[in-house]
């Protein structure tokens, strides 16, 4: 399989049980930038540490991976760019993961599948189900790891971002942003983008639509969240 080519670098996938995909670029054009200390939670590939390091002028990027073949293709993949001296890829669980720091901004785009069907591919369920990274642990490692002014940025399924987001209230991390993404107009809602900070903030909500009513048509919101990194745009 050819990398996957954006504008300022490519990505290899070949041994990577999930592939570049929409959320992945959603979430990595998305998040607010905060330069100082960021933390990719479950990187696969190493997308978004490479999209928010191309972002930011001088953010340092850790990037955690359980997987070993999605470990070893981001460290590949953030080597090759241009701003692999930014970016550390860690082969471990968030669990086990106990740095000498705080971090100003956390994302993840985290497994979601909870009690459903199992694909045979067991990387590809460590990717896609929670039972290695269950949102309470998810949130817990958030808690620990994210300075009293910092922020963390994720994106699921919007049944699951319900679940998240009280979840994540009951434990004292709390919703600042939320975005309600559609595939096209009248297509119901498939991912919520939401960020979250350790204070209670009036909730900003926005809808973001991907395509026009004509097929491979994107909305102007669209182009203008992922024009930086698609070459389509």
């Amino acid at each position: 399989m050819p990398p996957f080519q954006f504008k300022k670098f490519s990505i290899q996938q070949n041994n990577t049980a999930m592939k570049v995909g929409t959320d992945g670029v959603l979430l990595g054009a998305w998040t607010t930038i905060k330069e100082g200390n960021v933390l990719d939670i479950g990187s696969g590939t190493g997308l978004i540490a490479i999209m928010i390091a191309q972002r930011s002028k001088t953010a340092i990027i850790d990037a955690v991976e359980l997987e070993t073949d999605a470990c070893q293709e981001a460290k590949v993949n953030s080597e090759n760019c241009n701003w692999s001296s930014r970016i550390a890829i860690h082969h471990t669980t968030i669990q086990d993961y106990y740095p000498p720091k705080k971090y100003d901004l956390i994302v993840s785009n985290p497994p979601f599948f909870i009690n459903s069907t199992k694909a045979p591919n067991s990387e590809r369920n460590s990717a896609r189900h929670t039972d290695g990274l269950p949102f309470i642990d998810l949130i817990e490692a958030v808690l620990r790891l994210l300075k009293s002014d910092g922020l963390f940025s994720l994106i699921l399924p919007l049944l699951e971002a319900e679940r998240f987001i009280d979840l994540a209230k009951e434990q004292e991390l709390f919703l600042n942003k939320k975005w309600l993404v559609k595939p096209t107009p009248t297509k119901p809602v498939k991912r919520v983008l939401m960020e979250f900070s350790l204070t209670i903030q009036p909730v900003f909500h926005k809808e973001l639509i991907i395509e026009t009513a004509t097929r491979h048509q994107y909305t102007k919101d669209y182009i203008s969240l992922t024009k930086d990194f698609y070459l389509k745009f």
